[in-house]
């Protein structure tokens, strides 16, 4: 993907080494946590009320605000975080900026940036302390993507979805979450997991990441002058083998739909598809 002509994106922080570790994330890449207990859902579940209970309303945000927009970019300046490895994910971040602020500008809104957070091993976030071993997630409390860079050599290497559309892909999809916080979205599920049962909870998560995995591709299809030969194949490839059935496979040799948190490699590619061939975000109803 050709990104070299842009700026890395400004809304960065260099977190490095965390201490803890174990607690509380949301709205992970992909269920790493498969065949250790809770999985998942759950926490995606509880990161949802974490986000009820230290996160603002949807009025607070869509106006934006350069204060709450500063006071997130510290850590060091952008342009020390986005060096060598980093780089290149900060450009992606740059290009969803770009695109997601068109977008929100054609609705007649103002689009607020989330902030790639950069860490080693351990982290604290708004919704909590997490581990890298959980891959890259979102938390809406504090509109953070969270990134760990050595998760994209196991991207390559344990799931066999090389090239750097594919971790664009991942990041796109993080960013995703972050527009389902700006539209509300998040909230509104929220609301209905709180009063469902587990298998009620992981179908409403299953929809979130779908459509996060479709906000993915709408990024992608805006960017389509950026794209060069083999990198839809990389997405979809990163897409095939991140999917819950594939997972579950490999990890416990059965398959239990009824545990699904992320939805069926099918499914997944399915919907970053419908976002690259659409390129609209209306089109990234999966009943959420």
């Amino acid at each position: 993907m050709r990104l070299d002509d842009l700026d890395p994106t400004n809304n960065a922080r260099d977190l490095g080494s965390g201490g803890g570790g174990g607690g509380l994330n949301l709205l992970g890449f992909l269920p790493l946590l498969l065949g250790r207990g809770g999985g998942i859902g759950t926490i995606v579940i509880l990161g949802i009320v974490a986000f009820m209970m230290f996160g603002g309303g949807l009025g607070s945000i869509l106006g934006g605000g350069s204060s709450q927009q500063g006071s997130r970019t510290g850590g060091g300046s952008s342009a020390a975080v986005c060096t060598t490895e980093r780089r290149f994910s900060c450009q992606v971040m740059a290009s969803t900026e770009q695109t997601w602020g068109k977008i929100f500008q054609e609705e007649g809104q103002r689009y607020q940036p989330a902030t790639i957070n950069f860490y080693k091993g351990n982290v604290q976030s708004g919704c909590g302390a997490a581990s890298s071993t959980v891959g890259p997630f979102y938390c809406p409390a504090d509109m953070g993507v969270y990134l760990d860079t050595g998760f994209f050599d196991e991207l390559g290497n344990r799931f066999g979805a090389k090239g750097d559309f594919a971790q664009a892909y991942v990041i796109a999809h993080e960013v995703g979450h972050h527009i389902q916080r700006l539209y509300g979205t998040t909230e509104r599920v929220s609301r209905q997991q709180r009063s469902a049962g587990e298998a009620e909870g992981n179908a409403l998560s299953v929809k979130l990441e779908l459509q996060a995995d479709c906000y993915a591709g709408v990024w992608a299809a805006r960017n389509r002058n950026r794209l060069e030969p083999g990198d839809i194949e990389e997405g979809m490839t990163a897409a095939n083998a991140i999917g819950d059935d594939t997972l579950q496979k490999q990890a416990q040799g059965t398959v239990r739909p009824e545990s699904f948190t992320h939805g069926t490699s099918a499914q997944r590619m399915q919907w970053l598809r419908k976002g690259l061939e659409t390129g609209d975000p209306g089109q990234c109803n999966t009943g959420v």
